[in-house]
């Protein structure tokens, strides 16, 4: 089991790199040109990623967002990011199957974390209490 998992992998590559050369001879862009402009575009990525993912946490971690949908889109831009500096059409077909998947849209698939500031109080009302008095 462990040759056929180190098959796949060393494989994998290789076959992504003919897959580019093939694709290179059929657009008639350099593959040097593809290979460079996928690398960029993947740093460029993953540096925006970093970017984001800080505040993200951040917002989650004072109560802004969930921390799981977060995490889980910052995960899925950071394999795509990798994915497009690796040498290869399949493997830039696979980061932008990953960065078009709608992961991060609808209900969160976590608890909503209480705002900041609030606290839990059992028996709680929605109204306010005091006096009341009418300035005229």
């Amino acid at each position: 089991m462990r040759f056929l998992v180190l098959l796949i992998v060393l494989t994998f590559p290789v076959l992504d790199v003919l897959a580019t050369l093939r694709f290179a001879r059929w657009t008639g862009i350099p593959m040097v040109v593809w290979l460079l402009a996928s690398a960029i575009a993947g740093l460029v990525l993953l540096r925006n990623e970093r970017v984001s993912f800080r505040g993200r946490t951040l917002a989650a971690l004072h109560g802004g967002q969930p921390l799981m949908r977060g995490l889980l889109d910052s995960g899925r831009k950071v394999l795509a990011g990798i994915l497009l500096i690796l040498p290869g059409v399949v493997s830039d077909l696979i980061a932008l199957l990953l960065l078009l998947l709608p992961i991060n849209v609808g209900a969160s698939f976590a608890p909503q974390p209480a705002a900041v500031g609030s606290s839990f109080r059992v028996g709680r009302t929605d109204s306010l209490e005091g006096d009341y008095h009418r300035i005229e």
